[in-house]
């Protein structure tokens, strides 16, 4: 049983909802800012509430924006013709600082997983299907995880796009540059060797 205060202990547990913070980092952290930072605690406190408060999800895009400022939508990159679909915001920025990619974007917010409860609804792909009615979109770049359920999500939304008659594209996977194919996993390997192109 915790001999925590009860005020230190939701803190504790406040911090361990952090991705990858277990119970020893979230109490190093909360005694670390009651300890040594505390102008730093009210910093991250309104921080936080203010980013809850003021921050939504693009219409279009589905990323993250403040009201009537999303950075990923401008007429520039709407001329492209270009869309690209990414299962989460890190994917979007990923792409966005790593490749010289500036057209649109459409962020699911997750994939295709049955056993999990979402589906096409949770992934917002009737906003999908309504963007690529409209005939703009001249390429649909899907950029999906090389998971199981990455691919099976790339798969569906394929078939949604060449019903309307939208050219689709898939981003390559396969051995990273700098890799040797002797340490290159099997499946990594074969996704590798049947995505080969002419040179």
């Amino acid at each position: 049983m915790s001999s925590y205060s009860p005020k230190l202990t939701r803190l504790i547990d406040a911090l361990r909802r952090l991705p990858g913070v277990g119970p020893k980092s979230a109490q190093r952290m909360a005694l670390h800012l009651l300890q040594r930072d505390r102008e730093g605690a009210a910093f991250l406190a309104r921080s936080v509430s203010e980013a809850m408060e003021g921050i939504n999800q693009c219409p279009r895009t589905r990323m993250f924006c403040e009201p009537d400022h999303c950075g990923f939508c401008s007429a520039r990159r709407d001329d492209t013709g270009q869309l690209c679909v990414v299962e989460n915001p890190a994917d979007l920025l990923a792409i966005e600082s790593g490749t010289g990619y500036r057209g649109r974007y459409f962020v699911l917010m997750g994939r295709l997983s049955p056993l999990d409860g979402i589906g096409p609804e949770q992934l917002g792909l009737s906003l999908l299907i309504e963007q690529l009615s409209k005939g703009d979109v001249r390429e649909l770049i899907i950029a999906t995880n090389p998971t199981v359920e990455g691919e099976a999500t790339a798969h569906y939304i394929a078939e949604l796009a060449k019903a309307r008659v939208v050219k689709v594209t898939r981003i390559a996977h396969g051995v990273p540059m700098g890799g040797e194919l002797e340490y290159v996993d099997g499946g990594t390997l074969n996704h590798a060797f049947a995505g080969r192109q002419l040179l």
